[in-house]
């Protein structure tokens, strides 16, 4: 039998510290480490100076220091999100580049090389080139043009056209701006390829499936209504009781998230008309609305009529402080309007012979994917939980929430066929989402947020729009302060008077055209307010961004490499 031993406890053999070699390159700061040779483009903060020059960094070392695959792999990204072509390179912030805000509430600001001189000229429109002619049903012949030279708004971005304006240094020159035809219209921009329309952007159509394409002006509040005349669609009932058809027409009002690739009323960013029956469409569920017998034939003119609460109502629906017992008394009282905060950051881009203001545009949230393919197990994915709530004004959701005394009214040849729609969704922020960017402001409304005038057309479908102030059937009331039965019209000097948000002003139905004009001084107002915000940034005084060279000199002799211009946007068009 084993005895018990003392046995001498053993001792942990000590290991020494291990020694990096000296030889072994130790980690750089991460600013250094992320810093580019040269000063960038991309870079918010523009007093950021480069830690190395260009000329003091060998190729060599370049190429360790930035290994040729992450830039690939990084564009790939950039594409996949973007949705524009592979060679494509965007202005936008580099999220390598380490951020330095000085001011949160400030727009998001970056280093650019100096204008060129036709920077200075006035925005081109598209290049028309004639693609087929089109009998319209009273005889006449509308020539229909494929337009080209000019870029289409892909998802999670929006353009608009700029132009350089020496009277904007601190802004670096670049303010927004409107091309020919000036006025409302259906935009160029803003439509899903393969659309052929008419110079003066009234006149559309396609030869493929239902493609849309949105106008070229924002409702935000008030009562507005525009006209959509059928070109061509379905034919009035034969003799033999069969109708023929020559295409399809669908009308309505789409948010910047609805999909530009598919009918309005697909989603639930967008409310639209079938010509079919009348239907009336949301989330790709049509239900009867026009009478029996009643369908949306050639020469047919269907009016549109929106109706939506003030923007001060409407903010206090989406941050969740609505109180209908409080608001809609309030609502009733004539008061001034409280200003919106619209934040824009935005950066110029080149394309072809244009000048474009890039911006992060609204993307889709998963909570309005959900309304409208519910899962069988329940919100969230959670079996057994209890039915989702309907959208409503106080929903816990933002994006889920409505507008009260919010509806969309439809005419056909001056008669009221009743409201399809009421209790539309919410669209300021929180409710809608911009997509997130390394620099700038989360969440924030830009002042393109809102209902968009939208038309879709299916296989030779064709229709004109009318935006106003002239109609061919105009509703009851519209603007008819004196009670004379007559159209009162609205100077455009006095624009900003008649924006006003009280009772009267949001009660009268106004033109569409009416709004474009609202709109172009609201862009002014908010161009400025960012100037002003970039001077005050720069110490109160004009900072010479140009590195003492002529602003408007063609030269780029002295320009950093890599800096000769601002960035070249290339899209493909499919």
């Amino acid at each position: 039998m084993a005895t018990d031993v003392d046995l001498p406890k053993r001792q942990i053999t000590p290991i020494p510290a291990p020694v990096l070699p000296i030889s072994v390159p130790q980690k750089r700061p991460l600013e250094d480490d992320y810093a580019p040779p040269v000063s960038s483009p991309l870079n918010p903060n523009p007093d950021i100076k480069p830690t190395k020059s260009h000329d003091d960094v060998s190729s060599t070392t370049m190429a360790r220091e930035k290994p040729g695959r992450k830039p690939k792999d990084a564009s790939k990204k950039r594409e996949s999100k973007g949705g524009v072509g592979a060679d494509s390179s965007r202005a936008t912030p580099d999220p390598k580049i380490k951020e330095l805000p000085p001011n949160e509430s400030s727009p998001l600001r970056y280093k650019l090389a100096p204008p060129k001189p036709s920077d200075f000229e006035t925005a081109r429109g598209p290049v028309f080139t004639p693609h087929h002619e089109v009998t319209a049903p009273d005889g006449s012949t509308i020539q229909f043009y494929e337009t080209s030279e000019h870029v289409y708004n892909k998802k999670s971005f929006h353009y608009l056209h700029c132009i350089a304006d020496p009277a904007f240094p601190s802004s670096f020159y670049y303010r927004q701006t409107e091309p020919e035809p000036y006025g409302a219209h259906i935009s160029f921009e803003d439509a899903a390829t393969h659309m052929y329309m008419d110079q003066s952007g009234r006149h559309i159509t396609t030869d493929k499936g239902f493609r849309s394409a949105r106008a070229n002006v924002a409702i935000r509040q008030g009562r507005w209504y525009w006209e959509c005349k059928i070109t061509r669609g379905t034919v009035k009932d034969k003799s033999d009781g069969n109708a023929e058809s020559h295409g399809h027409v669908r009308m309505g009002f789409a948010r910047r998230e609805a999909s530009l690739d598919a009918p309005v009323g697909f989603d639930a960013y967008s409310y639209g008309i079938r010509d079919v029956q009348g239907q009336k469409v949301h989330m790709s569920r049509p239900k009867d609305f026009f009478p029996p017998g009643e369908e949306i034939k050639e020469g047919d003119v269907i009016g549109l009529e929106i109706q939506l609460p003030s923007e001060t109502l409407h903010r206090k629906v989406v941050q969740g402080q609505y109180n209908p017992a409080v608001d809609l008394l309030v609502e009733e009282e004539p008061a001034a309007t409280e200003a919106a905060n619209i934040v824009r950051d935005r950066i110029p881009i080149r394309f072809k012979q244009h000048i474009y203001l890039e911006k992060i545009d609204y993307h889709t949230t998963k909570e309005l994917e959900d309304l409208m393919n519910p899962s069988p197990a329940g919100p969230s994915g959670t079996i057994g939980s209890r039915p989702a709530d309907r959208p409503n004004p106080h929903h816990q959701v933002p994006a889920l929430r409505t507008l009260p005394k919010s509806c969309i009214r439809i005419y056909k040849n001056g008669t009221l066929m009743g409201t399809p729609f009421t209790d539309l969704l919410a669209f300021l922020p929180p409710a809608s989402k911009p997509q997130a960017q390394v620099g700038a402001r989360e969440g924030m409304d830009d002042g393109m947020a809102g209902y968009y005038p939208a038309i879709s057309v299916f296989r030779g479908g064709a229709a004109e729009v009318n935006f106003g102030p002239e109609f061919w059937y105009p509703p009851p009331g519209i603007l008819d302060a004196d009670g004379d039965g007559d159209v009162d019209m609205v100077d455009v000097d006095t624009v900003h008077v008649a924006s006003s948000a009280s009772k009267n002003n949001l009660d009268k139905v106004r033109s569409v055209a009416e709004r474009y004009d609202e709109q172009v001084v609201e862009d002014v107002v908010a161009d400025v307010v960012d100037e002003v915000d970039f001077w005050m940034r720069d110490g109160a005084r004009v900072i010479d961004r140009t590195g003492g060279r002529d602003a408007k000199a063609e030269t780029t002799a002295g320009i950093a490499p890599g800096r000769e211009e601002i960035k070249e946007l290339v899209q493909d068009d499919d």
